[in-house]
């Protein structure tokens, strides 16, 4: 789902066909926070030249060794988005998936990533919003009752609520393009695109003319 909407919004920006197997060849993006690559190897699949970023060595190691192992060429970096953004770098697309909710200046950070963002570029978030709703859910439901991640994974008074990342994001320079929430379809059994964004939500950026 977070690579069909990436896919979907940076075709769109750049004028591609989403339907190529190579959709994304040539484009520079900026994975911040890539953990193992389990988003910076589709998106190189796609084509695209993909520098994932993190500041977890041990994460850095792990993606190395799973890319050479898939025959996959990617620039992983142990690095953070500030240090990247200082050394002057630009790319068509910066991704902050399921990051912005553990950093600890929610405004810098966004200047970080918003500085890396070519002429023409985006940026794509994925967060959790900070309502009742999410602290039930997010917190209380996959952390302590499903067990989907480990508790205290998330600490709900660092979530981001979609007022507050435009506010930061229009601060550096951006506009949204789309917000989308992300939901589970419990008969489908899969996470499906919503207008309800009280969870998990999505935004696309672009810069403002």
């Amino acid at each position: 789902l977070r690579l069909r909407f990436i896919r979907d919004h940076a075709c769109r920006q750049f004028g591609r066909d989403s339907g190529r197997l190579d959709c994304l060849d040539g484009l520079r993006i900026l994975d911040i926070g890539c953990g193992g690559g389990l988003l910076s190897e589709p998106l190189a699949r796609l084509g695209a030249c993909v520098v994932g970023a993190d500041p977890s060595e041990s994460n850095i190691e792990v993606a190395k060794r799973h890319a050479a192992q898939a025959g996959l060429t990617l620039d992983y970096r142990a690095s953070t988005a500030e240090a990247l953004a200082g050394a002057g770098e630009t790319f068509d697309l910066v991704l902050a998936m399921e990051v912005v909710e553990h950093v600890a200046d929610v405004r810098a950070f966004i200047g970080s990533c918003a500085a890396m963002v070519g002429p023409s570029g985006l940026m794509i978030a994925a967060t959790i919003n900070r309502t009742l709703k999410s602290f039930a859910l997010a917190i209380v439901g996959a952390e302590y009752v499903l067990g989907w991640l480990p508790r205290g994974t998330h600490r709900w008074d660092k979530l981001v609520t979609p007022n507050e990342l435009e506010a930061a994001m229009e601060r550096a320079g951006l506009r949204f393009v789309e917000i989308k929430g992300v939901v589970y379809d419990l008969l489908a059994d899969a996470w499906k695109l919503s207008d309800d964004v009280d969870v998990n939500y999505m935004v696309a950026a672009a810069r403002r003319d």
